[in-house]
């Protein structure tokens, strides 16, 4: 699996939505993106890339595409 593919399941298993809906998805857009689904994505994003995000990251992962940025500060390369 890549890592793109890897990040793509980390949202849609977090949050229980298809892989289309997730070009353009921001925090709190839908329903299951609320503080506990963030936590539960950050959760999922540091276990399958084996890193620990910084808490401003957290802070600042606000989007499907915001969070492709983060995560190439941990040397993720997600090629999206």
């Amino acid at each position: 699996m890549t890592n793109e593919e890897k990040y793509n399941k980390a949202f849609t298993e977090s949050f229980g939505i298809e892989k289309d809906k997730l070009s353009g998805l921001k925090y709190q857009d839908i329903n299951s993106w609320d503080s506990i689904g963030h936590m539960q994505l950050m959760a999922a994003l540091e276990d399958v890339f084996g890193v620990e995000l910084d808490i401003d990251d957290i802070t600042d992962f606000s989007s499907y595409e915001e969070g492709q940025n983060i995560l190439s500060k941990y040397d993720v390369d997600l090629n999206i």
